[in-house]
């Protein structure tokens, strides 16, 4: 009876034994391990964390989009910065500007930079609502096989009689990476400095107002006739 009962538990004894073997294997080696070039998947309740960190990562707010800027841009700002401490000049007192020209120049050389600052400082005058008087009007138009003109550099064909008392005028200096700006309003009679600013251009816009001009960054001159 011994030899039965010994027989019929033995049977019982092994299948336990392979139950628990096989849990403590299976408790040993955890969950299944991801190779470095696999990428794991998110549980059903984790929908909204995988969108979130899907959105972040196609993002495209973050995305640095390069945005041209004029000259006109930065005499903009040049002339807010000289509102600031302007006075005597007001919406009845007219102004000329004049050609900006290079500090360490000739007095009576200009370029293309220094006219067109003057031109875009005219703009930004008549939006503050200052006159501004364009001394290089003609009292006629000129009408040539080229074109009709109304403007002109002339003195001679200029009118001698100007009616403004102040003008804006200003210095520039070459710099490294672009062009410092110094501009003034200045009274014709007192030589008064009623208002100043300064400024500074990168010369990538510099380029960019004469890039017409020129060839692999070679300046490039007309021959004349």
């Amino acid at each position: 009876m011994k030899r039965l009962i010994l027989t019929l538990c033995l049977p019982l004894g092994f299948g336990c034994s392979h139950i628990m073997n096989d849990n403590d294997t299976t408790a040993k080696k955890g969950p299944p391990q991801l190779a470095n070039q696999e990428r794991g998947v998110a549980a059903p309740g984790d929908s909204n964390a995988l969108y979130q960190n899907t959105a972040v990562m196609n993002d495209n707010s973050h995305i640095n989009v390069p945005t041209r800027k004029n000259i006109n841009h930065y005499v903009r700002g040049i002339m807010q910065d000289m509102a600031e401490n302007l006075q005597y000049v007001n919406t009845k007192t007219p102004l000329a500007v004049s050609s900006f020209i290079f500090l360490d120049d000739d007095y009576n050389d200009g370029t293309l930079l220094g006219n067109q600052i003057a031109e875009s400082f005219m703009h930004e005058l008549h939006n503050f609502g200052v006159p501004v008087i364009d001394f290089k009007t003609t009292d006629y138009m000129r009408v040539t096989p080229n074109g009709d003109f109304v403007f002109s550099r002339d003195y001679l064909e200029l009118s001698q009689d100007q009616n403004f008392n102040y003008v804006l005028a200003g210095t520039m200096v070459n710099h490294q990476g672009g062009v410092l700006i110094n501009a003034r309003i200045i009274g014709l009679t007192s030589k008064a400095v009623v208002g100043s600013a300064q400024g500074f251009i990168p010369q990538s816009v510099v380029d960019a107002l004469d890039s017409s001009y020129r060839t692999d960054g070679v300046m490039l001159k007309q021959v004349n006739k």
